[in-house]
C-alpha cells in the first residue's frame, strides 16, 4: 500500500516547506505532481471498488451506434468509452481520460486556496484515492463540479451551469449542484434563477427522469446501507461547523462566503438524512467534500503567531493521514482497492 502513502506524503511534504517557490517553478512543480498523480489514479490496475463494473461496460458500448451512445444513461461516459475503443484503446485509456479531468479540477481548486498544497493533501485520503479510483464516474463529475466552483466563486455563473451540465453527462447526479449558483448569488438574480432553473430542468429531464423511479425505489424504497456512509457524512460536517463558527475571517468576500454557506448547509442537511438511505446520501455528499479542501486549507489563517499555525498544519496533516490509515487498513471494501497495482507493471 506504499503507493497511496507516496500520494500523500508528495502534498504534505510540501506544506511544512517554510518558503514559497517563484511562480515559474510553483507552476512547474504543480504540473509534475498533478501529471504524476493522473498517471497513478488513470494506469490503475484492478484498483477500486467498481473496476469488474466499468469492465462491461466499456465492451458493451463498442456494439453501440453513435446516437444509440447518446441514448444511453450517463451519455458522456459511454461517448468516452465508445471513442476509446474506437481508436484502438482500452479500459485503461477510458481510467486516463478521466483521470485527467479529476485532476484538472483537483489542480485549478487547490491553487485557488491560500494554502493549496495543503488543501490537496487533504484530498488525497478519500476524494482522491476511494473517489477517483473506485467511483469513476463519479470522479469525473466532481473534477468538472471543481472547476465550475472555481468559476462560481469569482461570481460567474453561466461557466459553473456549464461544467456542472457537462459533469452530469457522465454522472446525473451531479445535477444536484446547479441550484447552489441560484441560491449564492447576489447579482442578476432573476437572470441567475432562470439560467439556473431552465438548465436543471433540461438536464433533469434529458438525463434523470426516464430513470427516477428506478433510482428512488433503489436508493430509498429499498433502503440501501453504505458501511461507513455516516462517517464519511460527519467528515463534511466538521468544516461545515468551522465555516459557520469562522465565515467572517476564513472567507472575507462576501459573495464567496455566500456560496460556502450554502455548500455548508447542505452538508449539514446530509447528516439527519443519513439514516434514510445512507448509500443515496452518502453518494450526494461526494459533491460536498470541497467543502473540506476550502475550510481546511483556511484554518491556518485563523492562527495569530507562525507556532499556532504550525500546530494547526500538523494537526490537519495528522487527522488526514489518520483517515487515510484507518480507512487501508480497516475499512470493509479497502481489498477492493488494497494492494495498489500499476497496469505498466503488472
Amino acid at each position: 500500500m506504499w503507493p497511496f502513502w507516496l500520494l500523500f506524503l508528495i502534498p504534505g511534504w510540501a506544506v511544512l516547506q517554510p518558503y514559497r517557490l517563484p511562480r515559474g517553478q510553483s507552476n512547474l512543480a504543480w504540473f509534475a505532481v498533478g501529471l504524476f498523480f493522473t498517471i497513478m489514479i488513470g494506469l490503475r490496475h484492478e484498483v477500486g471498488g467498481d473496476w469488474l463494473n466499468y469492465l462491461p461496460q466499456f465492451y458493451s458500448a463498442q456494439s453501440l451506434t453513435f446516437p444509440e451512445v447518446l441514448a444511453k444513461s450517463d451519455p458522456g461516459y459511454v461517448l468516452l468509452n465508445w471513442l476509446v475503443g474506437r481508436i484502438g484503446g482500452d479500459i485503461y485509456g477510458v481510467n486516463l481520460a478521466c483521470a485527467v479531468v479529476a485532476m484538472w479540477g483537483t489542480v485549478a481548486f487547490c491553487r485557488r486556496q491560500p494554502n493549496p498544497w495543503l488543501a490537496l493533501t487533504t484530498a488525497v485520503p478519500y476524494m482522491l484515492i476511494v473517489v477517483c479510483m473506485g467511483y469513476t464516474r463519479q470522479g469525473v463529475a466532481l473534477g468538472f463540479a471543481l472547476l465550475g466552483l472555481c468559476a462560481l466563486g469569482r461570481g460567474r455563473v453561466l461557466p459553473f451551469v456549464i461544467w456542472v451540465a457537462i459533469g452530469a453527462t457522465v454522472h446525473k447526479s451531479a445535477v444536484m449542484l446547479l441550484p447552489i449558483a441560484a441560491l449564492a448569488t447576489s447579482r442578476n438574480r432573476v437572470f441567475t434563477v432562470a439560467l439556473v432553473g431552465a438548465s436543471t430542468w433540461l438536464l433533469y429531464y434529458l438525463l434523470v427522469a426516464d430513470e427516477s423511479e428506478r433510482i428512488w425505489v433503489n436508493y430509498v424504497d429499498e433502503q440501501l446501507q453504505s458501511d461507513g456512509g455516516l462517517v464519511r457524512v460527519l467528515m463534511n460536517v466538521v468544516p461545515a461547523i468551522l465555516l459557520i463558527i469562522f465565515r467572517k475571517r476564513l472567507v472575507p468576500d462576501p459573495q464567496e462566503r455566500k456560496l460556502w454557506l450554502w455548500i455548508a448547509a447542505f452538508a449539514l442537511v446530509c447528516l439527519p438524512l443519513v439514516g434514510l438511505a445512507s448509500t443515496a446520501v452518502d453518494r450526494v455528499a461526494l459533491y460536498f467534500i470541497p467543502l473540506q479542501l476550502f475550510v481546511f486549507a483556511r484554518i491556518p489563517t485563523l492562527a495569530s503567531t507562525i507556532n499556532v499555525r504550525t500546530i494547526l498544519v500538523l494537526g490537519i496533516v495528522a487527522y488526514y493521514a489518520a483517515v487515510q490509515f484507518v480507512w487501508l487498513n480497516y475499512a470493509t471494501f479497502a481489498y477492493g482497492w488494497v494492494p495498489y497495482q500499476f497496469m505498466p507493471l503488472w
